[in-house]
Formats: C-alpha cells, structure tokens, sequence
C-alpha cells in the first residue's frame, strides 16, 4: 500500500527517526519542559480567575500569572538559599578560626566510644581533636584546588542554569496562554478513544499537581519545624540544616532523620541528655505526624495510590532522574497504574475522569482555531 508515494512502512521508519531525533533535541532541556508544564497545570486555575478580572484577556493574565508565580515561588526561595549561603559562610569562618566547641565535642565523642573504635581511630592517627581538624583543613584545602581547578566547569554550569532557568520561564508564558490548545492538538494526535485521553491527561495534572504541591508543602513544614528544634536546642546553623531536612524530605519517611539522629547522637554522647531526649521525642512524635499525616493527605489522596508505591517510585525516580525523580517516579506509577486499569476494563467510560468542558472551550477559542 502506497502512502502518498512511499510505502507506509518506510514512512513510519521515517516519522520515527524523527521523532527519536526531534526528542534528542530537547534533552538538554528536559528539566525545564518538565517543570514549566508542572508549573502551568498547577496555576492554571489561578489564569483563568486573573482572565476573568481582566476582560478574558489571555495573553495579559499569563503575564501576570507568571508575574505571581516569580514573586511567590522563585523569590522566596532566591532570598532562602542567599541566608543558607551567608550562614554557611559563617560556619566555615568559625571552624577556620576554630571558634567553635569542636574540640570538646570530639573529645567527648571519643571518650564515649568503646574500646576497638578508639583502637581503629589511633590505627589512621584520629583519635585527637587536632588530628582530626588537621584533616578536616587538609580536606577543606584539596576541596578548594578543585574548585579553583574546577572554574570553568561551574561557570560553565552555571550559565546552563541559567539559561534552562529563562527557557522554563519562556515556555511557561506561552503554556498558560496556550496550553488548552496545545492540549487539544496532541489529544487529537493520539490513536486512542476520547474517554482514554482524557483519563491519561487528568491523570498526569492530578499526580504532578498533588505530587509538587504534597511534597512541597511537607519540605516546608519539615524544614521550618525541625530548623526550629534546632535553635532551641542550641545546635548551631538551624538555617541551615532545616533547609537541608527540608530537601531530604522530598524522600518520604526517612528523609530528615539523616539530619536529626546525628545530631541526637551528639547530645546524648554529649551528656546533654535532655536535649537529646527533646529532640527525639521532637522529631518522632511532631515530625511524624507532619509526613504520616499531611503526605497521605496531600500526595496520596489526590494520585490514589498506597504510600509504600509511593515511596518506591520516589526513591526509584529520584535514583534515575535525579531531584526530578520526586515527581517522575509517582508518575509513571500513576500512568502505569492507569493503563493496565483501563486495559483490563476496571476503568471504563463510566469511571474514569473526564477533561473540564472550560478547559476545552478554551483551546477552542484560541485564536488559531
């Protein structure tokens, strides 16, 4: 059979060689279209309130749509991660002038430890305070050679950044101005029955929507909850290290306890042994609550799945795909979870979920209709 002078098999061949080679394009990028289209599903509904305001203006509620998503996400988390800087900074100044209790911590550290582990210490010349700063500075030094020997590949990565930073943004206008449309060719580009591609794409938004705004909302918490215990318990730079727990929280149910069991360790060993205690019954009982409690109801509900699938895809995800993997893992869980639903005949076009009419009215507006 002849399509259009080639035989249709070629022409497949053809289409994908292209396709393979269109997607190889992107790559670089694959991080910014990702997040500019999590971001666009997210604030959607908030467009369409702004369009409404506005006289159905589309193009002017993107702006300001992208506006308040700059003033409310990227802001804060630029004033954030400038305070970390400011503070690690101090830190690092304080143990290279050694104005800090490291001495007396290591000390008693050893003192508490049994007998071979004091023995295995004395064999590598670290069972001394000064020793072991000796090889801390000696590790700071190497670390420095490398980074100045290194120059060139952060700046180098850093304009990358920055450049995938702008095309987000770029990509993110023109996905909450057009998105309904470009919905709509790519819903009807696909080889599927109409109830099946409305269920697939309601349940990429709801699983990226509840996935980011869970995760995010759990981090938050986290974060400023045990940054909190920090300060009260006296441990230096709590900025800090609840910025930290915060990030490792994106791994649910074990994520800021690489974080707070040293630090409960250090006080017990320590003799500050309410403070310890405080801190453990801090994080076990308040932080527990946080993630059993809030993760379920804010990521689990809305993707439908149990928490222990959600764990595996999240530590699997972030494993493969890096910090984008939070949300990756959950996906193609969810997406996976739903084809074999829908071939099996569990999900039908009685149950499953159905694209907002005004969201598809939209697309049919636009202007290039």
């Amino acid at each position: 059979m002849r399509f259009k002078g080639l035989t249709k098999g070629f022409f497949i061949f053809i289409l994908l060689i292209v396709t393979a080679a269109f997607f190889n394009v992107l790559s670089p990028y694959y991080s910014a279209i990702l997040w500019a289209a999590i971001l666009a599903v997210i604030f959607h509904p908030l467009k369409l309130q702004i369009r409404q305001k506005l006289g159905d203006k589309n193009g002017l509620a993107s702006l300001f749509t992208l506006l308040i998503i700059c003033l409310i996400v990227f802001t804060p988390l630029a004033l954030v991660m400038s305070s970390l800087a400011f503070e690690a900074n101090v830190v690092y100044a304080k143990l290279q002038t050694n104005n800090t209790q490291f001495p007396v911590i290591v000390s008693d550290l050893i003192h508490h430890l049994p007998r071979w582990a004091r023995h295995l210490l004395a064999q590598h010349n670290l069972d001394t305070a000064a020793e072991i700063q000796q090889k801390m500075s000696g590790l700071v030094l190497q670390g420095g050679q490398y980074l100045a020997g290194s120059v060139f590949l952060i700046g180098r990565g850093t304009f990358s950044f920055v450049l995938s930073f702008g095309i987000m943004l770029y990509l993110l206008f023109f996905l909450l101005k057009d998105g309904a449309y470009l919905v709509g060719l790519i819903l009807e580009g696909l080889p599927l029955s109409t109830y099946v591609k409305h269920h697939l794409f309601m349940k990429f938004a709801a699983v990226s929507r509840a996935t980011v705004k869970g995760t995010v909302v759990v981090a938050i918490v986290q974060g400023f909850l045990g940054g909190l215990a920090f300060y009260f318990t006296g441990l230096e730079g709590s900025l800090l290290w609840g910025a930290l727990m915060a990030f490792l929280s994106l791994v649910p149910a074990v994520g800021s306890a690489i974080v707070w069991v040293p630090a409960a360790v250090y006080l017990f060993a320590t003799d500050m042994v309410w403070k310890g205690t405080f801190l453990v019954l801090f994080f076990v009982v308040v932080i527990g609550l946080v993630d059993n409690i809030l993760r379920p109801l804010l990521v689990g509900k809305d993707t439908r799945m149990p928490d222990f699938l959600i764990l595996i895809t999240t530590l699997g995800g972030m494993e493969i795909y890096g910090i984008n993997g939070f949300v990756i893992g959950p996906l193609i869980a969810a997406l996976f979870i739903a084809c074999w639903n829908l071939l099996s005949g569990r999900d039908n076009r009685a149950n499953v979920d159905e694209i907002d009419e005004a969201f598809i009215e939209e697309g049919k507006n636009h202007p290039e209709v």
